[in-house]
């Protein structure tokens, strides 16, 4: 339940940003579904191993290279789903930013407990 929960609150969050951000297009709120899941998935699986890869840059930056791993996620799944879409990089890395904080803000309304 509770993924589902917040699967959908990333959906819903996607969809916002579409709409404010004008570098990115989402085609419906199943397609920010679809969105939502993929972008679960390569996080999952993906990001790790880019981390893993991108080690000594990450450390070398003191952290700040995984926002550029976040939006090199973002851009990942907008070549992956039909019907999301991102300009560039640099609305890539405001998306990844944004929803970010939007889903910490939103988990803690909702009280997500550990």
């Amino acid at each position: 339940m509770k993924l589902l929960l917040k699967i959908l609150t990333t959906a819903v969050i996607v969809l916002f940003l579409s709409s404010v951000l004008s570098g990115v297009a989402v085609a419906g709120f199943g397609t920010s579904i679809i969105v939502a899941l993929v972008l679960g998935l390569l996080n999952l699986f993906v990001k790790p191993l880019m981390v893993l890869f991108t080690l000594p840059a990450t450390l070398l930056t003191l952290g700040l290279f995984l926002f550029v791993i976040n939006a090199v996620i973002i851009l990942l799944c907008s070549e992956i789903v039909a019907g999301f879409h991102v300009d560039s990089f640099w609305t890539a890395l405001l998306f990844s930013i944004l929803l970010s904080v939007l889903q910490s803000v939103l988990n803690s309304l909702i009280g997500e407990s550990k």
